[in-house]
């Protein structure tokens, strides 16, 4: 039996309630009943993935006020349950898994469960100088997100959202923005991890510089995977791929914030249809975030001012996304309640 959008409205309306009265939740309960082609919307084994990825540009220093050494202390404080997204994930009984994509160190003697070893290559290329990746790591970094995709699946879980680490990552996020969009690259660029209004100056006139450098060679292609492969880093190019298979998968995509809608953009340029397995978490508090999602024509659930990354804004999504399909599956009827309805 073919999924009717309709029933699955009169029984959301059927529920002892005024129509329209639980506000967005009965919309995402439609949406996560769409996605899934069912009359009885779930979720199950909901899991965040943290992909982590070093990019060659942050070596410069000029769009960055951390180092880049800050990723990989960061992977290890994720494994050892100290960051945000370990508390929100604790908290909304969330399976964490933080994946190696592509970060400049190496993790040895971790076996913990929640660590996934998939690393591309020790960073990205500075694309200062030459496209960040190669064709090849592209693809590799695509299909390894599409098979962590596929194990968590094998497992029973059928809602996901992405979390990322990497410091540099919210530039190769907006020279990604301004190639999809056309927004002019100061735009797109916000403070990400923090930078002051000189950095910021900087920041901006480093990327318009890259941006000239490669535009022409992009356009020319006018391939996301060429886009990918100049500026991307390796966890947003896995991102990407996990995107596709898990939309291939009919899995409810709960959506992060700047860097995470990046990938997004480009997972949706490479299978368009993808976006359509999506629930935006939140606004994030980065600059070009608002544009990018009223670009995709997206309605978050959250703006908590916001910008950590992290899959923060995911973590916090989710429980909201649970309560939606919960009252689908356990608020009584009009008539299994005896109550009397409007009509």
């Amino acid at each position: 039996m073919s999924f009717n959008s309709k029933e699955l409205q009169h029984k959301i309306d059927n529920k002892t309630k005024p129509p329209g009265s639980l506000g967005r939740l009965e919309e995402i309960a439609l949406k996560v009943g769409a996605i899934q082609e069912s009359l009885n919307p779930k979720i199950n084994q909901p899991h965040i993935l943290v992909f982590a990825g070093d990019h060659g540009i942050a070596a410069s220093g000029l769009v960055n006020p951390y180092p880049q050494a800050v990723t990989a202390q960061m992977v290890l404080n994720f494994i050892r349950g100290g960051a945000a997204i370990n508390v929100f994930c604790r908290q909304h009984h969330i399976q964490l898994c933080v994946v190696d994509a592509g970060v400049n160190a190496d993790f040895e003697n971790i076996s913990s469960g929640q660590f996934i070893p998939a690393k591309i290559g020790y960073g990205t290329k500075n694309y200062m100088d030459e496209p960040a990746m190669s064709e090849q790591e592209v693809k590799s970094a695509l299909e390894k997100g599409k098979e962590i995709i596929s194990l968590i699946y094998a497992k029973g879980c059928n809602c996901v959202g992405f979390g990322e680490m990497g410091i540099g990552n919210t530039s190769a996020a907006a020279l990604i923005m301004s190639v999809i969009t056309r927004f002019p690259i100061e735009q797109c660029v916000g403070k990400g991890t923090g930078v002051n209004s000189e950095q910021m100056e900087i920041k901006i006139k480093t990327l318009q510089k890259v941006y000239e450098k490669h535009i022409a060679a992009i356009t020319h292609n006018n391939s996301a995977i060429e886009l990918l492969r100049t500026f991307g880093g390796f966890e947003i190019a896995m991102m990407a791929g996990a995107y596709i298979e898990a939309s291939k998968r009919k899995m409810v995509i709960v959506v992060d914030g700047f860097i995470g809608t990046s990938a997004l953009m480009i997972a949706n340029k490479i299978t368009p249809g993808v976006i359509d397995h999506c629930i935006f978490a939140h606004t994030s508090e980065e600059k070009g975030h608002e544009k990018m999602l009223h670009n995709l024509d997206a309605k978050p659930l959250l703006n908590l001012q916001m910008r950590l990354g992290e899959g923060t804004g995911a973590a916090l999504a989710i429980p909201l996304i649970q309560s939606a399909v919960n009252f689908v599956e356990e608020m009584a009827s009009f008539e299994t309640a005896g109550v009397t309805n409007k009509e």
